[in-house]
């Protein structure tokens, strides 16, 4: 079966393709109920890994455990060679990325055909690559790596598409999850689908808000972390979470168990939310530049709420009090992602996405022959995603060194002077030596090169290639010889 696999923060959700419908398919956990979800929790047993339910039966036992271990995936130091700990070793997060998605695989109920993926909008690289190659070593073919919002995007014009018309012909994604924000505008004609731009940020979600209330619960309580101590703390942020997803606008009071040797606190819902509302404020304001006033002139049909966070009844409101009435709420708030990518994965959904880079890409040069430093932005944040093939761009110059140093970063956007500000992603240094006297040496031994300039260099092509998924890959050739190395633009370490 074709199959769309949104892997979240705190769960993953799966959507099969079949004929024309999108169900969301079910997990079995041990004791044989069903789920709509595999939960995004990896645990140590006796030296092995386990995931999904039976990760969260071990960690309630008190073995080692790490929840929403996406999260440190968004990061931007985060590449290929990062390592996670847990229960007292260090891991490859690529490893446990690998192991927990071939336990999704082998969770579902029905045989994994090709599949459609998700990463955030505002995603970097290193970020895109390791997704695909996880799922890739787990054993999947993914067909799609979309934007999450942008599958949102198929999902809301699949079940909403009577609220579209030809004056209003957008969607405001507002995508909150467990533990990021993403929003995107989005043209609908037909079945064609156009982001016209991405906003977000990479560690805010629900997560964010258990630790709100948590905090307020230990405020309430009198305690701290450390008198309650590290299991209870664990089981305590688990509560807050089990009693955040059951608010209802009328809910009034919130009833949080600390365990037997602690009294319940009673914490009126306004309280909690006070303290959660300066988080979605943050999310209004990043994603307010996409929306404007959302009146008659913008074409826009509505805000979509999607993700597990946008539950959260205060989320809805405060949106309605910013941006006015045209405010929807998924009927499948948790599982729109996983219900779009199916939908992108099925090949006679008649439906197609132009996306777009969400985050620029370039490299620092010298200049002035060694007195400077420029930037030079070779791909920018709303580059079009090309929908097969490779979209190029080349850069030649003459080597004026004995060996390239390359510094690449990501940004979101650039000042007034063209140069990268706000949140950088750097990556790691693409090294590639122009004399031919250094091309025996490998990349260790080429960090320990004193860079020198000389005259006479060989005529050099930088030839970078944006692929479908957003990831960007660079050849790097010495045109006199023919000399040639290809670099995936992501952090290694």
């Amino acid at each position: 079966m074709r199959i769309g696999i949104d892997m979240g923060t705190t769960r993953t959700i799966a959507a099969g393709v079949d004929r024309g419908n999108y169900p969301v398919l079910p997990f079995t956990d041990p004791d044989g109920d069903e789920h709509s979800h595999f939960p995004s929790v990896i645990a140590e047993v006796d030296g092995q890994l386990v995931h999904g339910f039976e990760a969260e039966r071990a960690a309630r036992a008190g073995a080692p455990h790490l929840r929403s271990f996406k999260r440190p995936l968004g990061d931007p130091d985060t590449h290929p060679g990062t390592t996670v700990r847990l229960g007292g070793r260090e891991h490859l997060l690529l490893d446990l990325m690998t192991a927990y998605l071939t336990a999704v695989r082998e969770a579902l109920p029905v045989p994994v055909g090709q599949v459609a993926a998700s990463v955030p909008a505002h995603a970097h690289s290193a970020q895109r690559i390791m997704t695909l190659e996880a799922f890739r070593r787990a054993g999947t073919d993914v067909v799609a790596l979309l934007n999450e919002p942008s599958a949102a995007g198929f999902e809301y014009t699949h079940h909403q598409s009577r609220s579209l018309t030809a004056r209003r012909t957008r969607i405001a994604v507002y995508d909150l999850g467990g533990g990021t924000f993403d929003s995107s505008l989005v043209e609908a004609d037909g079945g064609g689908h156009a982001v016209l731009g991405s906003h977000g940020v990479s560690r805010l979600g629900g997560d964010d808000m258990d630790q709100v209330l948590l905090e307020l619960v230990l405020e309430r309580a009198g305690l701290t972390v450390e008198e309650l101590g590290a299991p209870a703390v664990d089981a305590l942020r688990e509560e807050c979470r089990a009693a955040k997803e059951r608010l209802l606008p009328q809910t009034r009071r919130m009833m949080i168990d600390l365990g037997e040797e602690h009294d319940p606190v009673i914490l009126p819902v306004e309280d909690f939310y006070a303290s959660a509302a300066p988080l979605i404020e943050r999310t209004l304001e990043v994603m307010a530049p996409l929306v404007g006033e959302l009146d008659a002139e913008s074409g826009i049909a509505g805000i979509y709420l999607v993700g597990g966070g946008s539950g959260l009844p205060l989320v809805g409101r405060m949106l309605r009090e910013r941006f006015g009435r045209r405010v929807h709420r998924s009927p499948y708030p948790a599982a729109s992602t996983a219900i779009g990518l199916a939908i992108a994965a099925d090949p006679d959904s008649g439906v197609s996405l132009a996306d777009r880079l969400s985050r620029g890409i370039g490299v620092f040069r010298e200049v002035r022959a060694g007195e400077g430093v420029s930037f030079d932005q070779v791909l920018t944040p709303d580059a079009p995603l090309p929908t097969a093939g490779t979209t190029a761009v080349t850069r030649s110059y003459t080597a004026a060194h004995d060996l390239g140093w390359f510094r690449f970063v990501e940004h979101a956007a650039l000042d007034a002077s063209g140069e990268p500000r706000g949140d950088l992603v750097p990556f790691a240094d693409v090294l590639f030596p122009f004399d031919p006297a250094l091309r025996s040496l490998d990349e260790a031994a080429l960090a320990e090169v004193e860079v020198t300039r000389r005259e006479g260099g060989p005529r050099i092509e930088e030839r970078y290639e944006l692929h479908p998924s957003g990831a960007v890959t660079l050849r790097i050739t010495d045109l006199d010889s023919g000399f040639s190395r290809e670099y995936g633009l992501a952090r290694r370490g």
